[in-house]
């Protein structure tokens, strides 16, 4: 894969430093003093699993903005700002959320939605998706962003995030502790963790995090089944959206980190780590709902 995610290694990193914050503060060996406490245990990867995600969620906006290169229209300069402005606001009030902020940047098509609460999220398309695409076609697209963000999948995804990182940062210290333990064993001198468990811990935070990541990708896709439905019912009919997707399959998709990609209209070609459908299956999951 040409790209490495974003969210998956905002998640990594926190989980990780946590890690070894944890580690210097001493609370590791406050669970190994006496053997491995699992309770205290537990308790401590629900803090970090949930603090990991929690923190990358509430980072989301301004990560966005900031490695998209998202120019926020506060005072449209032109009438395909004041269109894309007025396009959001009247799907927002349908949705019924509060307005998002409003961007565009410089790339090849594709949007994104993003930010920690539904009312107050930011909603972006790129100068691609404009020129490539006709104004209807683009109108389903915000629909699909503007659905994203009225679901709730930020919120969503990262819940799923936390779950996830917990039971990553629960199995690597429980396995580094039994690691950690057979290297030791003859070894009675020293309490508290030794450098087995410290090494593993760090390894396996990585390794089960990617592991974690495909899980989260697989809830990342039926998502976008959901918000492709939520494009339509705000539009009144399908084809649109539908539209749409076609024009994307003979586009190149813009490249996005992939904690956008999971709220954009283009996903990755890694089927485990992709944030998103097939667009095949994504038109057939359209074309077989019922309505116009």
């Amino acid at each position: 894969m040409k790209r490495i995610a974003l969210f998956l290694l905002t998640n990594v990193a926190v989980v990780v430093v946590l890690g070894i914050v944890a580690s210097l503060l001493g609370v590791n060996r406050y669970m190994t003093a006496n053997g491995m406490n699992f309770g205290a245990l537990l308790g401590f990867a629900f803090v970090m699993g949930f603090g990991g995600a929690i923190i990358s969620l509430l980072m989301s906006k301004p990560i966005a903005k900031m490695s998209m290169g998202v120019t926020i229209i506060n005072a449209p300069r032109n009438q395909d700002e004041a269109w894309i402005v007025e396009t959001v606001r009247r799907f927002a009030d349908k949705a019924g959320i509060a307005m998002p902020e409003v961007g565009i940047y410089e790339g090849e098509a594709n949007a994104f939605a993003t930010g920690a609460f539904k009312n107050s999220a930011l909603v972006a398309v790129s100068t691609g998706l404009l020129q490539g695409m006709t104004r209807e076609e683009v109108e389903a697209v915000i629909g699909h962003e503007v659905a994203h963000v009225a679901n709730g999948d930020m919120v969503t995804m990262a819940l799923i995030q936390g779950v996830m990182n917990t039971f990553v940062v629960f199995l690597s210290r429980a396995i580094g502790y039994a690691v950690d333990s057979f290297l030791r064993k003859n070894d009675e001198s020293n309490a508290g963790p030794g450098i087995g468990y410290m090494v593993t811990t760090i390894v396996l935070d990585i390794l089960l995090g990617f592991l974690a990541a495909i899980i989260v990708a697989w809830f990342s896709r039926q998502r976008e089944f959901r918000a492709d439905a939520g494009a339509a019912q705000l539009m009144g009919r399908k084809q649109p959206m539908i539209n749409a997707l076609h024009r994307l399959g003979g586009m190149v998709p813009g490249e996005m980190p992939k904690s956008l990609q999971a709220m954009g209209i283009t996903g990755s070609l890694g089927k485990l780590f992709s944030s998103h459908p097939p667009i095949e299956e994504r038109v057939a999951a359209l074309q077989a709902r019922q309505g116009a």
